[in-house]
């Protein structure tokens, strides 16, 4: 749709009439008649007061005040009166380094975290033992490596019974052969899995490995150089998710880059497969990205998968794309475990369709830098409540003013997910606060809003345009029509678009304030977040 424009001796006033969405690359220019917002809906509420960009408390000694600062790739479980959440070994600075692995915190409400130290102190032996084991066994053998490098990434928690169980990953850096990544690839992935009563103790009870990155023989592991975007492994063992279906068997999920997603089945007395001997034993695809047939290197990884029993059907959410800027979050739903996993568009993700909707993408509202890099999500319930959320982190954009390397700013996201009419989830758009939800009606949802459709664009950051919503019950700017509303489902309705409302929290504000969000899919199942401000 197009905007018509009207020359003035002293400007130009862009009159809207487009029916669908906004161009996005900039916001819409300030109209001099604007709705007046009276609204003193939620005014008393206090909500969070801590700084976006925590450079200035990001150092170790300083970690009793990060609340929610330094977090990658988290992992939810609620035991007792608190969440707690584990994620990849990753901060500012390296604030972490020489204090443990997999940091953990915790929260009674989701809004005010407690930074706790580290799951594990060491690294279980048994990964270099496994490690140099296959590579003994390897044509030609190859010699054991003595002090192998390791990352640590992305754990997964999940009561099981009375048990708590924490799939985790250790990578093994070291190239395969020699010292140069361009010469071989990266040595194997191991999914290991530890075991705790009471999540309060940090007492764990290593299980030992679950899967490892094994190769299929279709690719050497000498590389053709370090443009050589193919794979070695079959199937990459980091990102774990975990599900018990509801006929009770134990599923583990995971993948990355190479060759695309696998489910594999698992014992639910040990939470490993019943045998593990090569390749053929890594379960079956269930996502990729691409010609699944001859595409080895595929843009997507870390899954999450959900049952939703509202919906009765399996999600499967992704990320796509690299993880310091682009990563945009993707979800696929099936009616059963291993698929095939469709998309909004009846596409087959299984067969490597590109997935839609999408979740997450770049952005950033009016006053603030915005938030890029949010992916690698978990997905978890409050026990009582059953209201869904989605967490993960934001990175601040590159080059931020006064930021030293501010892209490397992770800060923990936890956002709201709600379900729209035909099944789909929708991440609400500003972090939740713990804002009280109060009744709506039509006279508290007039008013100016900022709102972004967002297209996909890789890197680029998605800014708002402005939805005006007049007391006439008529809607001008990026949407334009009718609306109404449907108070009781809290559902705001505009032609055929349709957006889900709340009370909500704006996090860009000067100060601060609760505020009605907005976030819904469009038809072609690209999401759609709003705010209201005044």
């Amino acid at each position: 749709m197009k905007h018509s424009n009207l020359l003035l001796a002293f400007g130009i006033v862009f009159l809207a009439i487009s029916c669908g969405k906004e161009n996005n690359d900039e916001p819409d220019p300030v109209d001099p008649v604007v709705v007046p917002v009276v609204n003193t809906r939620n005014d008393s509420f206090t909500g969070p007061t801590y700084a976006d960009n925590y450079s200035p408390i990001a150092s170790w000694s300083a970690r009793a005040q990060w609340n929610l600062a330094n977090v990658h790739d988290p992992s939810v479980e609620k035991c007792g009166d608190y969440y707690y959440m584990y994620q990849t070994d990753a901060s500012y600075g390296n604030a972490h380094n020489g204090h443990g692995h997999y940091p953990y915190r915790r929260s009674k409400d989701l809004v005010n975290w407690e930074f706790l130290g580290m799951a594990f102190q060491k690294v279980p032996a048994w990964v270099k033992d496994s490690l140099n084991h296959k590579r003994a066994r390897m044509n030609p053998a190859l010699p054991p490596i003595e002090n192998p490098d390791y990352g640590f990434w992305a754990p997964s928690i999940r009561k099981v019974g009375n048990k708590y169980r924490l799939y985790y990953s250790v990578v093994v850096t070291n190239p395969i052969v020699g010292t140069d990544s361009n010469k071989s690839w990266t040595e194997r992935a191991f999914i290991g899995l530890a075991e705790s009563d009471d999540l309060s103790t940090n007492q764990w009870v290593d299980k030992g490995m679950v899967v490892c990155s094994e190769p299929d023989g279709v690719v050497d592991y000498i590389r053709s150089g370090g443009n050589d975007w193919n794979g070695y492994f079959k199937f990459n063992a980091i990102d774990p998710s975990f599900i018990v279906t509801p006929e009770g068997e134990h599923w583990l999920i995971y993948g990355s880059w190479h060759s695309g997603i696998a489910a594999v089945k698992v014992n639910p007395a040990t939470g490993k497969p019943d045998k593990w001997e090569s390749s053929a034993d890594y379960g079956v695809r269930i996502a990729g990205r691409g010609n699944v047939s001859t595409n080895r290197w595929q843009a997507l990884e870390a899954p999450e998968i959900i049952y939703n029993p509202d919906t009765k059907y399996y999600y499967l959410f992704l990320a796509y794309d690299e993880l310091s800027v682009a990563y945009n979050t993707r979800v696929a739903r099936s009616k059963t475990i291993t698929g095939p996993y469709l998309g909004i568009d009846g596409q087959n993700i299984t067969n490597g369709a590109e997935c839609w909707p999408m979740l997450t993408h770049p952005y950033g509202f009016n006053n603030h830098t915005g938030w890029v890099g949010i992916s690698h999500c978990g997905v978890f319930q409050n026990p009582d409540t059953k209201q869904w959320f989605y967490t993960s982190q934001g990175r601040l954009p590159e080059g931020v003013p006064g930021i030293n390397v501010s892209n490397a700013i992770m800060m923990g996201h936890v956002s709201e997910i709600f379900w729209t009419e035909d099944g789909w989830p929708v991440v609400m758009p500003e972090r939740y606060a713990g804002v009280p939800q109060l009744a709506l009606d039509a006279a508290a949802i007039a008013g100016n809003y900022e709102v972004i459709v967002m297209e996909y664009q890789y890197k680029k950051l998605q800014k708002p345009a402005t939805l005006r919503l007049l007391t006439n019950g008529t809607a001008t700017g990026v949407f334009t029509g009718q609306w109404t509303l449907d108070s009781e489902k809290k559902v705001l309705q505009i032609g055929n678009q349709k957006l889900i409302v709340r009370d909500g929290y704006n996090w860009e504000g000067n100060p601060r304030k609760a505020t009605l969000i907005l976030s819904g899919l469009t038809s072609t199942g690209k999401p759609v977040w709003g705010k209201m401000v005044r």
